[in-house]
């Protein structure tokens, strides 16, 4: 059987019960996004892009969206501070090794202190490579 490699991989993280005093946190979100560059090893195009979303009239929505382009693609970030609750979203054209997955893990764990996260691991663009 001939396997073709995918053109990406992505590494979905969903974190619950975050501490409270980091889903709203700019700067801290704005660390997390740089370091997390180090973390995995990879490349940034610039310095991440971060935005609080308006309170007033979108109250179920209050949070950040951020997110750091990659030479390789890219990180984002989102938080919804009613539910103390954060998604990541790892997405790379390069490769995905389990030690990758693991630090992010454990990097997102120190920092944002959820009681639980659930993990998924995508391949992209599974026919990029097809005759």
């Amino acid at each position: 059987m001939n396997v073709r490699r995918p053109f990406g991989y992505e590494l979905l993280l969903d974190l619950y019960n975050c501490d409270p005093k980091t889903v709203n946190d700019l700067r801290l979100c704005y660390d997390f996004l740089e370091e997390a560059v180090r973390v995995l090893g990879v490349h940034k195009q610039s310095p991440p892009f971060i935005f609080q979303s308006p309170e007033e009239g979108f109250e179920d929505k209050a949070g950040l969206s951020g997110w750091i382009p990659l030479i390789e693609s890219g990180i984002q970030i989102h938080t919804l501070a009613i539910k103390n609750f954060i998604s990541i979203d790892y997405y790379t054209c390069s490769t995905v090794n389990e030690k990758m997955k693991r630090n992010l893990i454990q990097f997102a764990q120190k920092i944002f202190q959820p009681t639980s996260i659930d993990k998924q691991f995508l391949l992209r663009g599974k026919k990029y490579y097809s005759k």
